[in-house]
């Protein structure tokens, strides 16, 4: 997998084995990072959070495009250990909390510019985690693969990428 935009652009990362993860298709995450560009503009000095990690391909493409804080959840161990040495062959110390996504939002005191959710599709977990993001973050974006309502949040923008969906939302909340 390579990063597709900003200071890192162009630089090669691995991915856990695809039994583990469903990693971000380059075309996806290009578009997640033009849209929120549109929506919120500069990234510099805001703060980003990857609920399900993966390889940590959104996190490291919120770095390279200038967020200012980046965080990331994983619950499995190869994963992490992927995502580690991911952003250590960048000479960037990850900010990586590692178990369950769920369960770690409900100990975390911060308050997040930009949430990127996408956990493995049909799992549930939208309706157990939305709820408790309402005091989490001001943007949430979600990967998904069905049509989907996310309330009690507000819809910006839905792009669909072949059976693919990403739902941009608004948290009126904070």
């Amino acid at each position: 997998m390579i990063i597709t935009g900003g200071l890192y652009k162009g630089r090669k990362i691995t991915a856990p084995n695809e039994k583990i993860t469903r990693p971000t298709l380059s075309k996806i995450r290009m578009g997640v990072f033009n849209t929120l560009y549109s929506i919120i503009g500069d990234f510099q000095g805001l703060s980003f959070l990857d609920l399900f990690g993966g390889s940590g391909i959104m996190g490291l493409e919120a770095f390279s495009r200038g967020f200012e804080n980046v965080t990331v959840f994983e619950i499995n161990k190869s994963a992490a250990d992927i995502i580690k040495k991911n952003y250590l062959n960048l000479n960037i110390k990850p900010d990586l909390k590692i178990g369950d996504s769920t369960k770690l939002i409900n100990n975390v005191a911060d308050i997040y510019d930009v949430i990127y959710i996408d956990p493995p599709y049909e799992s549930n977990i939208y309706e157990e985690i939305l709820p408790t993001l309402i005091k989490r973050g001001k943007y949430i974006i979600v990967e998904h693969s069905s049509p989907q309502t996310f309330d009690p949040f507000y819809k910006i923008k839905e792009k669909s990428y072949g059976g693919k969906n990403v739902t941009f939302l608004y948290n009126a909340f904070l």
